[in-house]
């Protein structure tokens, strides 16, 4: 069974729900070098699960807190390493896209970076309103390459997203709900009532008719992830050797604001 290859990813099924829960609880959910790998594979493997819904989650207390520290520091170090991110990066993008069933975020904590990513190119999003997203690649110095830029500016228009994208703020839940960025942002209570209420009326509906749909909605947005992909991720990558991107990293290791030089 493809579910024993995920050492990052847990998987529990409820009749013809799967949850998916991001599971490194410990760094909240971080993204290292082996759970961006299985994320580049997971939603081509969801593609033949049995189930009709998939809820995606995060273990603890955030649902992604975005790329792992050390991780980054790593692609500063072994920057033909960053090809291979690059590619799984797409592969993430992509297999979103393709995968047809409907995908339910359960936003249960803070999305940040790649992690809020994830969850904006989730079919309906349902957030604990105290929750925390945001895209802050350009404040460790990289371009939002992988598919922050496509994304934010489809949900809330471009001066917003730009906005958003080039400080790098994040914004809570009720406000991104408020904004149309996600669908819902509910009590912490409720969080769980909403969300298996979302997904047993996709699972208990035309599943031809809902799958479909979703195929057809997500035209547009695979033609403009096919337009941009490729050229926000070589700028990502480029950004990756910045000597801003290595002050950034010391400085998130040395708990102190970077100063940013422009190189």
């Amino acid at each position: 069974m493809y579910q024993e290859n995920y050492q990052c990813i847990a998987f529990e099924r409820s009749d013809k729900v799967l949850t998916v829960t991001l599971n490194r609880p410990d760094v909240m959910n971080a993204v290292n070098r082996q759970l961006h790998a299985e994320l580049a594979r997971l939603f081509t493997d969801l593609q033949d699960d049995e189930a009709e819904v998939i809820v995606l989650t995060g273990a603890g207390r955030a649902f992604c807190a975005g790329g792992d520290i050390d991780w980054m520091q790593e692609g500063i170090d072994q920057p033909a390493s960053f090809e291979r991110t690059a590619t799984e990066a797409k592969q993430i993008v992509f297999g979103l896209l393709d995968l047809e069933k409907p995908i339910i975020c359960r936003l249960n904590g803070d999305a940040v970076g790649l992690g809020a990513t994830i969850a904006l190119f989730c079919d309906i999003i349902i957030a604990h309103e105290d929750a925390r997203i945001g895209d802050p690649h350009v404040s460790v110095g990289l371009v939002a390459g992988d598919g922050g830029a496509i994304i934010w500016p489809q949900l809330i228009g471009y001066a917003r997203a730009k906005e958003y994208l080039m400080t790098g703020k994040l914004m809570t839940a009720a406000d991104a709900a408020a904004m149309g960025l996600v669908n819902h942002a509910v009590s912490a209570a409720a969080l769980d009532a909403e969300t298996a209420k979302m997904a047993e009326r996709l699972a208990n509906g035309a599943s031809k008719a809902i799958r479909w749909t979703k195929v057809s909605v997500n035209i547009g947005l695979k033609q403009m992830a096919h337009a941009i992909m490729d050229a926000s991720i070589s700028y990502e990558l480029m950004s990756n050797l910045s000597k801003d991107h290595q002050e950034a990293v010391n400085a998130f290791r040395e708990k102190r604001r970077p100063v940013f030089t422009g190189e």
